[in-house]
């Protein structure tokens, strides 16, 4: 069975048949874009590269990051996680946009319970 990714919200929850998605924001603070790239596993969610269009209040460039296009890039090197969970204040100054090969969803716009990102059950 091939892998795809989960999204599990208010009891409800969607099935998308990709194995890399990109997750991007605009940090509350600094009003700054941030991106990171994701793998989906048979283990979890492997963060593969991270990118900042700035820096300052906890979000500055990793180690060994370098400038493509106003942006910093680098290689978090993080160990697999489970599932990635998202507070959904809908206080923030922006969703959370959710992209993969078929298309990009914001999540997490309106208050509500987490947002769970996570490998669907094989």
């Amino acid at each position: 069975m091939s892998l795809a990714l989960c999204i599990i919200a208010g009891g409800k929850s969607a099935a998308i048949a990709t194995t890399l998605f990109s997750l991007s924001w605009t940090h509350s603070v600094e009003k700054t874009e941030w991106a990171e790239s994701w793998r989906v596993t048979p283990q979890g969610l492997e963060l593969t590269e991270a990118r900042v269009k700035g820096s300052g209040a906890g979000m500055d460039p990793g180690e060994g990051a370098r400038l493509e296009d106003s942006w910093w890039v680098w290689t978090p090197g993080l160990p697999i996680v489970p599932e990635l969970v998202l507070a959904a204040s809908g206080a923030t100054v922006s969703a959370w946009k959710l992209c993969h090969a078929g298309g990009c969803m914001d999540l997490g716009a309106k208050a509500g319970e987490p947002l769970r990102i996570a490998p669907c059950p094989q």
